[in-house]
């Protein structure tokens, strides 16, 4: 048997359906604002993790071309070995230097002092200038092997700048970021209750 509500408790009804369906859209509207304010402190974090992963990529990918060059020198060293007019002193001595390379490499706190930089740059580079006449003198390498490793070598190390100016650039938000968002930031503690400015590779910008 059907009941049928007289036509004012239908409206009456309908009203208050109207409303709870409302009041509850609104609720999870006022909630999803909530939880996405770009003032919050979780926000800040969010996006300054961002930036920081940004920062570790470009750094990465250009520690990574460095030690990829350094790897391809020791192979061309040891393609070198038993050729005519070379001798194995003087290929045990630039493999000593090259080997030596990393160690001396500088890193993002120690980089701070512009010296570490030219220091690494001015052994690499005395490295290479030592190297190359021994691996191509007149620009004639003994094997093709040497050849690839020659040319390989050569374009990685024409590629430092532009690795540098990218991490610069990631580096430049990060600190920006920073400098704007420090006390939300300092809010949450652990890890960044005391964030530092990072360094950069444009002696201006240090």
């Amino acid at each position: 048997m059907r009941t049928f509500f007289s036509s004012p408790v239908k409206t009456v009804v309908l009203s208050l359906l109207i409303f709870a369906g409302c009041a509850a859209s609104c609720k999870r509207d006022g909630a999803k604002t909530a939880s996405f304010d770009p003032a919050s402190a979780a926000a800040a974090k969010a996006q300054f993790d961002v930036l920081r992963d940004s920062v570790d990529i470009k750094w990465r990918n250009m520690t990574e071309s460095d030690d990829q060059k350094i790897g391809i020198t020791r192979l061309l060293l040891r393609e070198l070995k038993g050729q005519p007019g070379i001798t194995a002193t003087q290929l045990q001595d630039l493999d000593r230097a090259n080997t030596h390379l990393k160690a001396r490499r500088y890193t993002q706190q120690t980089m701070a002092s512009s010296d570490l930089i030219d220091q690494y740059d001015t052994a690499q580079d005395s490295l290479l200038k030592a190297v190359y006449p021994v691996a191509a003198p007149n620009g004639n390498a003994p094997t093709e092997n040497a050849r690839n490793f020659v040319e390989g070598i050569q374009q990685l190390d024409a590629g430092v700048v532009a690795f540098r100016v990218q991490y610069d650039r990631a580096v430049h938000q990060y600190n920006d970021y920073l400098k704007l968002h420090r006390p939300e930031l300092e809010s949450l503690g652990g890890k960044y209750a005391n964030l530092q400015p990072l360094s950069f590779f444009t002696i201006g910008d240090k």
